[in-house]
C-alpha cells in the first residue's frame, strides 16, 4: 500500500467506524441507556472529525484521485460523487446541529433531528465506501497535484 491509497483507506475506515458507532448509539438510546448513548455518539463525532482531518490533509498535501475507470462510466461516477459530496455536507451540518441540541438538553428536537441525521449519515458512509471501492479497488485512478502546489503554481 502506497501513500496514495493509505490515506483514503484510513479516512474511509474512520467514516465507517463513525457510522457503526451511530448505529450503536441509536440502539443504546432505544434501550434507555442515555449516558452510554452520549459517550458513543461523541466517539462517533470524533471518528467523523478524524475522517475529515485525514481527508482534508490528503487533499492539501497529496491531492485527490482522478477517475480511473472506463470513459463511458465517468459521467455516472461524477454524478454519484456529487451526490455523495452534497449528502456528506448536509450530514455534517445535521450532525453538528444534532450534537448541539443534545448538549443543550433540547431532547425533543435532538430526537427529531437525530433520526434524520443518522439515516443521512448511514447513506453518506455507504456512498463513501462505494467511492473508495470505485477509485481504489475496481478502477485505480491517477493522482492530481496537491492543492498547495496548484495554488502556488508549482
Amino acid at each position: 500500500m502506497d501513500i496514495f491509497t493509505l490515506f483514503p483507506t484510513i479516512s474511509t475506515s474512520f467514516i465507517v467506524i463513525s457510522a457503526i458507532l451511530v448505529a450503536i448509539g441509536w440502539r443504546l438510546i432505544i434501550q434507555g441507556k442515555r449516558e452510554a448513548h452520549k459517550k458513543t455518539m461523541i466517539a462517533a463525532a470524533i471518528a467523523a472529525i478524524l475522517f475529515f482531518l485525514v481527508y482534508a490533509s490528503r487533499t492539501a498535501f497529496v491531492g485527490n484521485t482522478e477517475w480511473g475507470g472506463p470513459d463511458n462510466l465517468a459521467t455516472l461516477y461524477q454524478i454519484f460523487l456529487i451526490f455523495h459530496i452534497v449528502l456528506a455536507s448536509v450530514a455534517a451540518v445535521f450532525g453538528i446541529t444534532t450534537l448541539v441540541l443534545g448538549f443543550k438538553a433540547k431532547y425533543a428536537k435532538h430526537r427529531k433531528w437525530g433520526r434524520v441525521t443518522a439515516v443521512i449519515w448511514f447513506i453518506t458512509a455507504i456512498t463513501g465506501v462505494v467511492v473508495y471501492v470505485l477509485l481504489y479497488i475496481f478502477y485505480p485512478g491517477g493522482h492530481t497535484k496537491p492543492v498547495w502546489e496548484v495554488i502556488l503554481g508549482a
